[in-house]
């Protein structure tokens, strides 16, 4: 199901933008991007199949349909333990999306929300582009080691209104356990603060790592916690710009529904995706659970190959299907990396960039594993051709 005879290269050559195969040079191996190289489950695009066939595509509620609601809320009380309901759940185009409509809604000019460092770029982005500053909390790149939570203490001001969590994290893959979750929860429950828990990557969580939403802490932390997820990293469908956003409450809810401007019809989640992503939450646990079982044996080869370079540096990544080693041993910058394995060895990665995870992802390449066996051993081979 997972090998490259199941990947098409030419399609994925035409469609796969955003630094992935039509972005690259022919002949170039592209462990950019965090989006799989495989098809989707058959049951998301049977479902999508016998949607189109009745030719209606008629407006959807602002709120969202409430099949998608429904399957949403029912998957998070299922395999979250999450008290929620549909009422509470908002269709959006993106987590990222979902990010930013959180943010619009409860940061006003002047505010600070605590980033994690290193993260994903979004979380600064979305932040500093409603007027708020987003306040650098350096994290471990060590997966098993733990956050400072004194220093996030003392990062915590009276402009202080939101703590942004990413679980599991990109880019160092690690999954917070259930101690560290309470521990950010009851500060934010000290300083009243409100939580958003990006859990788009809840899903790739590899085992004897389990995953655990801040929403399922305990009632008083999931009365503060926002969860924004999507479904692009666990069934491929980052084309169809799909998430949700979970308020804890009636208030909550409208105050998002208002901040997304989904009843203006400026924004929304399009009918095609919130049909996928039910027959993805609904239909395509099997095919989830093959495609982790994959992603486990990729993990643990990329991260043994790249250990095997000289001067790579790569811990085990709990969640995700990123590796992010320190190549500071190579005497190489990430950039000059980068560059470096693109033009020689043809293999095309992520630079540890200031731009795309904060200041301390520097001396860092991130790597997607989410790809076949073949091409993880070529690009390994290829990189070590390279590296010596």
């Amino acid at each position: 199901m997972f090998s490259n005879n199941e990947i098409n290269f030419e399609l994925l050559k035409a469609r796969a933008f955003n630094l992935r195969w039509a972005s690259v040079s022919e002949g170039v191996i592209p462990l950019t991007a965090a989006d799989p190289d495989f098809m989707c489950a058959p049951a998301i695009a049977d479902a999508l199949q016998k949607y189109i066939k009745d030719r209606y595509f008629s407006y959807a509620p602002a709120e969202g349909y409430g099949f998608f609601k429904e399957a949403v809320a029912n998957f998070h009380m299922e395999k979250r333990n999450m008290k929620t309901k549909p009422e509470w759940v908002l269709p959006v185009d993106s987590a990222a999306y979902g990010i930013y409509a959180v943010c619009k809604t409860f940061l006003e000019k002047g505010d600070e929300a605590i980033v994690f460092n290193p993260v994903d770029f979004l979380f600064a982005y979305s932040v500093e582009a409603v007027g708020a500053q987003a306040i650098r909390m350096p994290v471990p790149f060590n997966p098993s080691e733990e956050v400072d939570y004194e220093l996030l203490r003392k990062l915590i001001t009276p402009k202080t209104k939101l703590i942004c969590l990413c679980n599991p994290l990109n880019p160092t893959g690690k999954v917070f356990t259930k101690d560290e979750l309470t521990k950010i929860g009851q500060l934010a429950i000290e300083h009243n603060l409100l939580i958003l828990s990006d859990e788009i990557w809840s899903d790739i969580v590899f085992k004897p790592s389990t995953y655990i939403s801040m929403a399922a802490i305990n009632a008083e932390i999931a009365e503060r916690t926002i969860v924004v997820t999507g479904y692009s990293k666990s069934y491929g469908l980052a084309g169809l710009r799909v998430g949700s956003i979970l308020a804890p409450s009636d208030e909550l809810f409208t105050k998002i529904l208002l901040g997304s401007n989904h009843q203006a019809t400026i924004a929304g989640c399009n009918v095609l995706a919130q049909v996928a992503a039910t027959a993805a939450l609904n239909e395509s646990a099997d095919w989830l659970a093959s495609f982790i079982n994959h992603l486990t044996k990729m993990r643990d080869l990329l991260v043994g190959g790249l250990n095997d370079l000289p001067g790579f540096s790569c811990a085990l990544p709990q969640g995700c299907y990123l590796a992010f080693p320190d190549i500071t041993g190579t005497g190489y910058s990430a950039q000059e990396l980068q560059e470096l394995l693109l033009d020689k060895a043809k293999v095309a990665v992520v630079p540890g960039l200031p731009q795309w995870f904060g200041e301390r992802a520097q001396g860092h390449i991130r790597l997607s594993f989410a790809t076949s066996e073949e091409l993880l051993k070529e690009s390994l081979y290829r990189m070590s051709t390279v590296i010596k």
